[in-house]
């Protein structure tokens, strides 16, 4: 039962951060009038397709990720040329379907050869009919039909490239963005479930170490040292016995609601004195003001922490066993599971922020990247060609894959090696 729980818990996380990234790119996208084809989760084979008003919503095989296919961003997959036969179906004056193929079966409908098409601005087609040529317009969401496949044109003030800068800026941060407010709201739940810091706690003496020969005990409440109050400060009370080697220290601390005097001289281990406890936090409910300030808190330290190991990642300071693939990711994350909700959200909270600051790399195939070309738009007043930026977007895409087989396989020899 725990392992199905675990497994599910797996599958709900990857699925929850993915989907915010990719809603967050498909909301803004909309708001800004783009054309959505496709929300994609996973890569690969199609598991579950469904079509829901413009937008085709699928699940795929593999999952590493997600996409959300933008009209315009790569060249359309149906064109119609000059000299081709078609065939029209109209809904009063306009032109609702274009049919590619299988005319015989087309009794209904227009059939011709294509004098000249306009799918973007102009929004019409001219028929050849037999040496008569006549023009209709076309529908803005009129459908290009081939072997039973719907496409819905895409004109141009539907497309990704005919918005501001502004606009698709916004629609490309807001995967991360997504990613980044998740991350908070699960540390701020995070705080709101295992409370805030309020006492430090002895959990535990070592066997003849000054702490027990003080006569202090597991469970026993640290309030002063030296006249100082520690209150939650676990690091104010490692500094006091640090600076106190070889010299008696004066420990008020609670036991069973007494409170109770002990002396403890800390011994000199070389970096500063000892006094041989564990310490924990004794921590109570946490009112809202605290849950927002601690879980900006918990943010902004592990934002620090994964931009420093980028860091390292970018100056070559690392090794192979450093790195952590798929494989890693599902086992590390079965072990935060196990380790209650508390710590599951929290993991799922530091994975959200990892993934949307990874995202913003300016790496090809990511947003980041995404964001320097409309950055260079920006400064040069015109787009980086079309085609130039899909190579660049593509070989970087190859170069993720690779590095993700290689972090795979390094994963899978560590597991067999134990």
């Amino acid at each position: 039962m725990a392992t199905l729980q675990n497994a599910f818990q797996i599958v709900l996380l990857f699925f929850v951060l993915v989907t915010i990234h990719e809603w967050g790119h498909f909301y803004f996208a909309k708001r800004a009038g783009i054309l959505v084809r496709e929300f994609a989760i996973g890569f690969g084979p199609k598991l579950l397709s469904f079509k829901k008003g413009e937008t085709r919503y699928t699940l795929r095989l593999l999952p590493i990720g997600g996409f959300v296919r933008m009209a315009g961003e790569d060249p359309e997959i149906v064109q119609i040329n000059p000299g081709q036969r078609i065939a029209l179906a109209m809904n009063g004056k306009e032109v609702t379907h274009i049919y590619l193929n299988e005319f015989d079966n087309r009794s209904d409908a227009v059939v011709g050869v294509v004098e000249e098409i306009d799918l973007e601005r102009r929004l019409f087609v001219k028929l050849d009919l037999d040496g008569e040529l006549k023009s209709y317009p076309i529908h803005p969401q009129a459908m290009m039909v081939s072997k039973d496949k719907e496409t819905q044109i895409a004109p141009w003030d539907r497309q990704f490239g005919s918005k501001t800068v502004g606009q698709r800026a916004l629609s490309i941060f807001a995967g991360p963005m997504m990613n980044f407010i998740l991350a908070f709201v699960l540390f701020v739940l995070v705080v709101l479930m295992a409370g805030v810091p309020d006492k430090v706690k002895i959990q535990s003496t070592v066997a003849g170490s000054p702490a027990e020969k003080a006569g202090l005990a597991a469970n026993d409440i640290i309030l002063q040292v030296n006249n100082e109050p520690i209150g939650a400060d676990r690091n104010k009370l490692t500094t006091l016995i640090k600076d106190s080697v070889n010299k008696p220290m004066i420990w008020i601390v609670e036991r069973n609601k007494e409170q109770l005097r002990k002396e403890v001289t800390p011994e000199d281990k070389g970096n500063g004195g000892l006094v041989g406890v564990t310490l924990m936090a004794e921590t109570r409910k946490a009112n809202v003001l605290e849950a927002v300030t601690n879980g900006w808190d918990s943010l902004a330290t592990a934002t620090v922490s994964i931009l420093d190991s980028f860091g390292k990642l970018v100056t070559l300071q690392f090794k192979m066993d450093d790195l952590g693939g798929p494989v890693r990711i599902v086992e590390f994350t079965s072990e935060q599971a196990s380790a209650g909700l508390a710590q599951y959200t929290f993991w799922a909270g530091l994975m959200s922020l990892y993934l949307g600051l990874f995202n913003l790399l300016p790496f090809p195939a990511l947003d980041g990247s995404r964001l320097v070309f409309l950055g260079f738009e920006a400064l040069r007043g015109k787009p980086v060609d079309p085609s130039r930026e899909s190579i660049v977007h593509f070989v970087g895409f190859a170069m993720l894959m690779l590095l993700m087989i290689a972090v795979t396989y390094n994963d899978i020899l560590r597991l067999i090696k134990g």
